[in-house]
């Protein structure tokens, strides 16, 4: 199974990409249960958000972090494992930004990563953030970073078994069933 969660900032869209993930991973003999952290811990807010999802999720969750070779990161896992890639949007930020990447690669990247969960009979659920709800950007970089980003999501939408956009802690099904388990 392959997810796509999206929503805004705060709009409860990691509760709602857990409980995809634990449902996925419950009575599989075997199979991890794996947050895969895209970001980068760089200061005191960014740290204090990561600790209070640690807390949120509780045990049973192995953390791998992956802020730019994400492909990579289902090696050694189970056949039944689930995998909760938060977030694609720090993700492909890091991808152009930080390490000065192109589009094709990214895309080719996020690909083969979704290719390798279906191959391997791996749950994998991707959480990305709605930010293009406004007027066209006017600062290039801005708007490049956008379009990446939305191709992105189109990509994951068009190879996602389920499409779940969160408002409001709310899911909405787009794509697949219904999403049970959503907190504010």
């Amino acid at each position: 199974m392959i997810a796509f969660v999206a929503g805004g900032a705060r709009s409860g869209k990691s509760a709602a990409a857990e409980a995809l993930a634990l449902e996925h991973c419950q009575g599989r003999e075997g199979a991890m249960l794996v947050y895969l952290a895209t970001a980068r811990v760089g200061d005191e807010e960014m740290a204090a958000r990561v600790a209070r999802h640690r807390r949120e999720r509780g045990e049973g969750w192995l953390t791998r972090e992956a802020p730019l070779e994400i492909a990579d990161a289902l090696d050694g896992l189970a056949a039944g494992s689930s995998v909760l890639l938060d977030c694609l949007t720090l993700w492909a930020g890091q991808w152009l930004f930080e390490a000065g990447r192109d589009e094709a690669a990214g895309r080719a990247m996020l690909g083969r990563l979704i290719a390798a969960a279906r191959r391997r009979g791996i749950a994998l659920v991707v959480v990305s953030n709605d930010l293009n709800e406004d007027l066209p950007p006017r600062d290039v970089m801005v708007w490049r970073y956008l379009a990446f980003l939305q191709r992105l999501h189109r990509d994951l939408a068009a190879e996602a078994d389920r499409v779940v956009e969160v408002v409001a802690g709310q899911a909405i099904e787009w794509k697949g069933k219904r999403v049970t388990g959503a907190r504010s």
